[in-house]
């Protein structure tokens, strides 16, 4: 798999599967690109060029100490994009993946893009304010940071139990898959893992997803204990005209596991 050079030279790596039009997967926190593996797979198979790749900070990409903010990280998608010579691609990024895919629309104005997926993302933002009563308070981040630093394995055991749904109605994924996103967080420094929770917890793409023209494909669950809807889907289906939104019912954060083939074949719908 090839490494791309980001503008600051970190180096990130890319996963490139299949032939036809191409279509980019961005992670969520605090995973890599292997948490696509159901989606990416399917769409190979379904003739399509898979691209995704370990947002730096996290997964095989480098590690460095600055970097984390949304506009080098879009800047990161826009050297994936321009390094693969990609044209007419679909970008389709899951939780705080989809901050990526508002700031490139607006910063690099959707160069190279015919269109945009966000998947129980957090955009256009998280943090509670006027123009978003129903978001999440900023302490709340702080206490994630705190739980973090005191211990990041534990936090984060306890944290893929609600990302998962699991002993819920619609959610729950098998311990080895429990294992398996651990072993994925665990990979990641913990700078970046630290400077993504205020990241996607603190910025605001109100002015970013006002700037999307694209055909855009809005998914998620109505029982997400991470990003809740009224929040993000919601709000974010209301300022993009062009935007379709789907809901699954009592689906929780994880749906590209917990809802994996019903996701695959939305994803295909639209894309066709």
């Amino acid at each position: 798999m090839p490494m791309i050079s980001a503008k600051d030279g970190t180096q990130l790596y890319v996963k490139d599967w299949g032939q036809g039009r191409p279509v980019v997967l961005i992670h969520g926190w605090p995973l890599t690109a292997d948490s696509w593996e159901a989606q990416a797979v399917g769409l190979a198979e379904a003739g399509y060029r898979v691209i995704s790749y370990d947002r730096r900070g996290f997964g095989r990409s480098e590690q460095p100490w600055t970097g984390y903010d949304y506009d080098t990280l879009s800047d990161d998608l826009a050297a994936v994009i321009e390094g693969l010579g990609l044209q007419d691609a679909a970008i389709i990024g899951f939780s705080m993946g989809g901050g990526e895919v508002a700031r490139y629309m607006s910063r690099h104005e959707g160069r190279n893009v015919a269109q945009a997926g966000f998947l129980a993302s957090i955009a256009p933002g998280m943090l509670k304010s006027s123009d978003n009563p129903d978001g999440a308070p900023a302490d709340l981040f702080e206490q994630m940071r705190a739980g973090l630093r005191e211990d990041r394995p534990a936090f984060l055991s306890d944290f893929f139990e609600d990302f998962f749904g699991q002993d819920t109605a619609e959610g729950g994924v098998s311990d080895p898959m429990l294992d398996w996103a651990w072993d994925m967080a665990m990979l990641a420094s913990p700078r970046a893992t630290l400077e993504c929770v205020t990241a996607f917890g603190t910025t605001d793409f109100s002015r970013d997803v006002q700037k999307i023209t694209v055909p855009t494909l809005v998914v998620h669950g109505t029982g997400d204990k991470i990003v809740p809807i009224e929040a993000t889907a919601h709000r974010l289906a209301r300022m993009v005209p062009s935007a379709k939104l789907i809901e699954y019912e009592g689906a929780p954060h994880a749906l590209t596991s917990t809802h994996a083939d019903r996701l695959l074949q939305d994803l295909k719908a639209f894309l066709g």
